[in-house]
């Protein structure tokens, strides 16, 4: 549990680039490619505000996940990204309207549930975290 807060800010930066993105895609419109040079089309959509905001907090993420797959097991702390999904959800409520309907409840609350006996099962703290016992080499080639 000690690497929790920087799991959780992996989740709310997931989160949040998710949301910049679409943001990002209703500002432009609906996407056509007739007429115009889909390099261009593509630089437009990357470099519009709200995309390229979106893309660098997935970046700020992925070295955040990174840093914590440094620290504890695969299996425990990739199942916490699935919190981002009932992130996403609520926001996208609220913010875009979208609809919530009971399968999508239903799914939340499985994958909540699912995330709490994740957090139950242990520190996660990988092996080779518990011991800090660095790993030679010739340990490897074995």
């Amino acid at each position: 549990m000690k690497y929790l807060a920087f799991i959780l800010f992996t989740v709310a930066t997931n989160a949040a680039a998710q949301l910049m993105l679409k943001h990002g895609m209703m500002t432009l419109g609906p996407l056509s490619f007739a007429g115009v040079n889909p390099i261009v089309k593509i630089l437009q959509i990357v470099f519009s505000p709200w995309i390229f905001a979106g893309l660098f907090t997935f970046v700020i993420s992925m070295a955040s996940h990174l840093y914590v797959l440094s620290k504890v097991e695969l299996s425990f702390a990739y199942p916490f990204l699935s919190l981002a999904y009932v992130a996403v959800l609520v926001f996208a409520y609220f913010v875009f309207r979208e609809d919530i309907n009971a399968w999508r409840m239903a799914g939340v609350a499985f994958i909540c549930v699912g995330t709490v006996l994740i957090a139950q099962s242990g520190s996660g703290l990988s092996r080779d975290a518990i011991t800090e016992t660095p790993i030679q080499t010739s340990e490897i080639a074995k």
